[in-house]
């Protein structure tokens, strides 16, 4: 069978081990697996989430509202801005696919930081379009403006805070990147981990009222980091009207489940959970900060629920990675982003404990 030449230049994305695969391949028990590798919110189902999951199980049967007005109003009110302006996915990746099909083809381009979310390059690769780095894993305006007059990009993705690094572009810089390309030029800011930055520091904050009066500009929001419905896989993707609509056109019906409807409905409504996470997220990452600096490693300052250690020539990303993996502790390694780097997510006190106790074994 022939397939689709795009298919030759894309690699397959490579999520986060899960915990079923350490408990066959290593004989470790369930409760003694941490994974701190897919940023997911360590306190688990909010409460009110799981009551909401257990009241709707009978209509698991029904065919969700397509039309998603609840939730659409919901954000609506959440970020002061029109019901018109909102495209939901499941995920803010299937947003990303739906505004890759609207816009590129194979002669157009793609311009991203140097190390960033995988998914926009795989999702520009599929439409046959070419991808431009910058240099930096930071955001730089210099950096980006030099190659927007080189390249001319039908995208520029703006990951900020940026995953796997955990680096945040300020609000200013952001606009000014903006400010800095023609209407031709559609960008994407991806506001996955928007709650854990602006409870950092104000100047990261960014919310999609800021960016809804320029003609070119998409936020993306999730409900899987903060809120913790990774498993429920809702996002959402905020634009000027007519943007909007174009994307519909590249969306499938019935792309969120009944549930997954329901109970990114009740998140809107809970922002004591929001807190709480973030709370004990800002109490816990200082102990890696902490743990870095008594080791001698590096770090990048997170602006994310998680955290990147940096190693030099003495240290080996994969080798640690794969150490922890068969002690029963899950985390990313950042190899495959060419970094020699581990990504781990600030999990609870408990948890933490465990990785610093088998992370200083494996160092030893």
């Amino acid at each position: 069978m022939k397939f689709n030449k795009v298919l030759q230049n894309i690699q397959t994305y490579e999520a986060g081990k899960p915990i079923e695969l350490v408990v066959r391949e290593y004989g470790i028990a369930p409760e003694d697996v941490v994974k701190l590798a897919s940023n997911e919110n360590p306190i688990g189902t909010n409460p009110a989430i799981a009551k909401v999951i257990r009241s709707n199980a009978d209509i698991a049967h029904l065919y969700p509202d397509d039309s998603m007005f609840e939730l659409k109003e919901a954000l609506s009110r959440k970020f002061d801005v029109g019901e018109e302006n909102i495209i939901i996915g499941a995920g803010s990746d299937q947003v990303i696919e739906f505004i890759s099909r609207a816009v590129l083809d194979e002669e157009s381009s793609v311009l991203m930081s140097a190390v960033t979310f995988a998914m926009y390059e795989i999702y520009a690769k599929q439409m046959g379009a070419t991808i431009y780095r910058t240099a930096s894993y930071e955001h730089k305006y210099d950096e980006f403006m030099e190659a927007y007059r080189m390249h001319k990009p039908k995208i520029i993705y703006l990951c900020t805070p940026n995953n796997p690094t955990g680096d945040a572009t300020s609000k200013d810089e952001v606009l000014k990147i903006i400010n800095g390309v023609d209407n031709d030029t559609l960008v994407v800011v991806d506001g996955a981990y928007r709650e854990y930055a602006a409870a950092t520091d104000a100047k990261y904050a960014i919310t999609p009222k800021d960016l809804l009066a320029f003609d070119n500009v998409v936020y993306l929001g999730t409900f899987s980091k903060a809120h913790g419905l990774g498993g429920m896989r809702v996002g959402y993707g905020i634009a000027q009207a007519w943007l909007i609509k174009e994307f519909y056109k590249m969306r499938p019906p019935f792309n969120i489940t009944t549930l997954s409807l329901r109970v990114a409905i009740e998140a809107c409504k809970d922002n004591a959970f929001v807190e709480e996470s973030i709370a004990l997220h800002q109490q816990e990452i200082r102990r890696y900060e902490g743990f870095a600096k008594e080791q001698g490693f590096a770090y990048i300052d997170s602006y994310t629920n998680f955290i990147t250690y940096l190693y030099d020539e003495t240290m080996d990303s994969t080798e640690i990675a794969d150490a922890l993996l068969k002690r029963g502790v899950i985390i990313r390694n950042l190899a495959s982003y060419g970094m020699n780097a581990i990504r781990i997510t600030i999990g609870t006190e408990k948890q933490n404990d465990v990785f610093f106790k088998h992370f200083e074994e494996v160092i030893a």
